[in-house]
């Protein structure tokens, strides 16, 4: 074989594997140790047709939180949840942790893997779920510039399937089936209250045995929720598809007031729904802060929220802080 023809093979081998290494690293994986399992065992209820050319594409954006980038995952078709279990002292609780990302996309790491992390240093188990996006739960449509509710709300479906997923794997994680509370930033704040409100019936049919468990959270943690309004003229009146009453969980809620995203409205027509219907709450607002800063520390006193979290758990019972 030629010279000439050795360099061409060559070539070529070293644009496949860079070709193949571009397309692994453009999918989402958890760090080594944990490994996504499919929430759905066959055909995903309410499919929508893909809204790209992968499934499960992530990007990484700017600019940095605290100085760092961050990766959203865009595409999903194939709902997974990642659990984090602790490596030492194990208090029985388990949290479902819902990125954020508009119903777009999701902030995977600044509020989903990086937050499973202090879970589990805690002695709590952190349950990552990477829910349906894009047009899973209301969203803005940037092209006809109006909220759009969809057809089928794909997201709380998958929420309400983890949730009984966990509890129906209690004994084998090492959970307590009592203990299973859900947190949320953003859109997955407003996931939060949504599975929190609706939760006597599933909105699909059972699939198995996990779908016999109660998919009622133990609490809810809502941290700068959007979604929560009537996107009417009227800024105080509460979303009617978030039908709050007495059987909810506890519910914690966080925002900033300068938060240009999701306004401050948004977590106050929560916060006032919830006393007026008899519910634990715990809400804690900030002048400062603005959206999307996950838990990384920066100079506001806001990113000091987990430790008012770990407090919380301890005075509803969930641990012994």
């Amino acid at each position: 074989m030629g010279l000439k023809m050795k360099l061409l093979i060559f070539a070529f081998c070293v644009m496949f594997a860079f070709g193949c290494l571009c397309a692994q690293t453009n999918v989402w994986q958890p760090s080594a140790g944990h490994t996504q399992l499919p929430i759905w065992p066959g055909a995903v209820p309410d499919a929508q047709p893909a809204a790209g050319p992968e499934d499960d594409t992530t990007t990484v954006t700017n600019p940095p939180v605290a100085g760092r980038p961050w990766v959203l995952v865009d595409n999903v078709l194939r709902p997974t949840m990642t659990v984090y279990s602790p490596r030492g002292r194990n208090t029985g609780v388990a949290v479902v942790v819902f990125p954020g990302g508009g119903y777009h996309e999701l902030a995977i790491d600044l509020e989903g893997t990086e937050v499973c992390d202090w879970l589990t240093s805690k002695g709590i188990t952190g349950v990552l779920l990477k829910y349906r996006v894009p047009g899973s739960g209301p969203h803005w449509d940037p092209r006809l510039k109006r909220h759009l509710e969809p057809k089928a709300p794909t997201a709380l479906e998958d929420a309400q399937r983890a949730i009984g997923l966990v509890r129906f794997h209690a004994a084998e994680w090492h959970i307590d089936p009592h203990k299973i509370g859900v947190l949320g930033f953003s859109a997955g704040g407003h996931l939060v209250a949504n599975l929190s409100t609706h939760f006597d019936r599933r909105l699909y049919l059972p699939v198995d045995a996990a779908d016999r468990e109660s998919c009622r959270p133990a609490f809810g943690v809502a941290l700068y929720p959007g979604h929560m309004t009537q996107n009417t003229t009227n800024e105080f009146e509460l979303n009617p598809r978030i039908p709050v009453s007495s059987n909810m969980p506890p519910q914690f809620v966080l925002q900033a007031e300068d938060d240009h995203v999701d306004g401050v409205e948004q977590s106050l027509v929560y916060y006032i729904a919830l006393k007026r219907a008899g519910v634990p709450v715990k809400m804690h607002l900030y002048a400062q802060g603005g959206h999307a800063f996950g838990l990384r520390p920066t100079t506001y006193p806001i990113t000091g929220w987990p430790r008012l979290v770990e407090k919380w758990l301890g005075t509803i019972g969930m641990t012994s802080e």
